[in-house]
């Protein structure tokens, strides 16, 4: 695609630069200055009637365990390591919000070289607030056990024990365990929102503490206790199984969210512990934070800026890099690569892409967005995706851009269909909010969303042309929820076409092709339970060597039932 031309009264372009020059022109990928001329779509729905019961099972609370190990424990200093996963998955709150793309063409949804993208919608979940108290939950088997959903698997509470593989049905796969907890809290819920599948271990977090449990059984294998609320996560790690979380320094609302912590999550030990160095009279307060990683470094995004540590020392390498006027304020790691976002101090406060590099900062080049847009979220560093729209609180113009490694704008993604947007997630500090379920490769993957919530498609997208090359229809009543992009395939989870059929596990080429089966989920009240990690809170999902896991991002922590938070699915 050509670039358009210089629109007039604007500074010429950098040569070099790939920078936009002035407001966006047709073709470019963006929308034309002024009111949008098509009517928002409401809302993307969710799955077919959800059970009326919330995901809770009875069983025994837990004893709580001392922390397995103190505070200040110190790694040795290793070689950078290659970082897997991605920042976090959407929580409580989550925005989800979807493009449009469209061109008026007799009143049908097609976009050519001239369309541009445009919000269709945006729905609000009520969250509960991650504020927490809590036990640590009992050990669970896949069946004959306390901590197994009990009755009808509803969550009634009846008195009988239920098998949930007892209607697994030839060629159906089965649980393997499910963990619930029954916690009391304040009424603002629990927070649980991080989950990493490390090795032979699954972690969650549940309030101020992690718990390792066996992926075979779900025995738990250690707890971790941090102390305090943990405010700041990413799903990435290092290729020795190390991440980096950030809690408050006390307890209250007058705490900070200041102290980041290295994590052994294949151990379950905590490394090193420092303090974000705080860079302006702005900085600090009671905020969450969002880290990203790569090799040996670990980026803290948060409201009035953001640096960069070393994750086996926990040193800074760098803050406020970048050229004079165009600093970055928040970063975005992944693949040894990593990118920064500056609002310049123009007159038009114009945003910038920028590299830098993840030891020193130093940046090679810019990509400048035209005024009044930014980088709202970021599907891949590298290759690089960028999900861009209009500052404006409200304003409807989005697009989806993939630019070369020094750059340069390669393509405008162009399709039909309304599609969600950096996978739902809304938060201004975490902008990869899918993770690594959205590209692979040179191609991008984007689920569809439609007004009555089921029904959907994935759409794969040519990064290097910005066409479809192919779209697979979910099926009738069922929804697509990407998991992974790797190894030139996608793993989605699809739901069942109508309540309590259970769901499945497959993988689409990235050339195309009928879907492969590498999970099939049982019926009967196996089929109740995991539906329930659709309906009633958004789930967090891997697969990982032939086992599928789902958890929660919050407990109500009501101390009436046991709640259903994590469950794994195998052969």
């Amino acid at each position: 695609m050509t670039e358009p031309p210089q629109p007039p009264n604007q500074p010429p372009t950098p040569s070099g630069y790939g920078h936009l020059p002035g407001p966006p022109q047709p073709g470019y990928g963006y929308p034309p200055q002024g009111a949008n001329p098509y009517a928002q779509q409401p809302p993307a729905g969710q799955q077919p009637p959800p059970p009326p019961q919330p995901p809770t099972a009875p069983m025994q609370p837990a004893v709580p365990h001392p922390p397995t190990s103190p505070q200040g424990y110190a790694f040795p200093q290793t070689a950078p390591m290659p970082v897997t996963g991605g920042p976090a998955g959407p929580g409580a709150g989550r925005r989800k919000a979807a493009i449009l793309i469209a061109a008026a063409v007799a009143g049908v949804l097609v976009l050519g070289t001239g369309g541009y993208f445009v919000l269709a919608g945006d729905e609000r979940e009520t969250p509960k607030p991650p504020v927490a108290q809590g036990s640590a939950p009992a050990d669970a088997k896949p069946s004959a056990s306390p901590s197994v959903d009990q009755g009808d698997g509803t969550g009634g509470g009846r008195t009988e024990q239920t098998d949930l593989n007892a209607e697994r049905k030839p060629g159906e796969d089965k649980v393997l365990w499910l963990k619930t907890a029954k916690l009391q809290g304040p009424g603002a819920g629990i927070p649980t929102k991080g989950q990493w599948v490390v090795g032979d271990t699954v972690v969650k977090t549940i309030d101020k503490a992690l718990y390792g449990y066996a992926v075979t059984d779900g025995k738990e294998k250690w707890k971790l206790d941090v102390k305090t609320e943990i405010c700041g996560l990413t799903d990435q790690m290092t290729g020795d199984g190390k991440t980096v979380l950030v809690v408050r320094d006390g307890e209250g609302s007058s705490a900070d969210c200041n102290q980041m912590k290295l994590i052994d999550l294949k151990a379950g030990k905590e490394g090193w512990t420092k303090p974000i160095i705080k860079e302006n009279v702005f900085d600090g307060g009671g905020g969450s934070v969002a880290p990203t990683l790569t090799g040996d470094t670990v980026a803290i995004n948060r409201m009035a800026g953001s640096s960069a540590y070393r994750i086996s020392t926990g040193d800074k390498l760098f803050s406020n890099s970048g050229p004079t006027g165009c600093q970055p304020t928040s970063y975005a790691a992944g693949n040894g690569k990593m990118l920064g976002f500056a609002t310049c101090m123009d007159a038009d406060k114009t945003q910038e892409v920028q590299d830098a590099d993840p030891v020193t900062g130093k940046t090679t080049w810019s990509y400048k967005l035209p005024k009044g847009y930014i980088v709202k979220g970021v599907y891949s560093v590298s290759p690089i995706v960028l999900d861009v729209g209009v500052l404006e609180f409200g304003g409807k113009g989005r697009g989806i851009l993939s630019l070369t490694a020094d750059g340069k704008k390669r393509a405008s993604m162009q399709a039909e269909g309304s599609f969600e947007m950096n996978c739902g997630n809304s938060s201004s500090d975490d902008l990869q909010g899918c993770g690594n379920s959205t590209v692979d490769g040179d191609t991008l993957y984007l689920r569809t969303t439609t007004e009555a919530g089921y029904n959907n498609e994935i759409v794969a997208f040519d990064l290097g042309t910005g066409k479809a090359k192919w779209r697979t229809p979910a099926g009738e009543n069922k929804n697509f929820f990407p998991i992974k992009a790797a190894n030139g395939q996608l793993v989605v989870y699809r739901t069942g076409g109508k309540r309590d059929e259970p769901g499945e596990v497959l993988a689409l080429a990235a050339a195309g092709g009928a879907p492969k089966t590498l999970l099939k989920m049982p019926s009967g009240p196996a089929a109740k339970v995991e539906g329930t990690f659709i309906s009633f809170s958004p789930a967090l999902r891997a697969f990982e060597d032939g086992r599928y896991f789902t958890s929660v991002t919050n407990l109500t922590a009501e101390g009436k039932k046991d709640e259903r938070l994590l469950m794994v699915f195998g052969k």
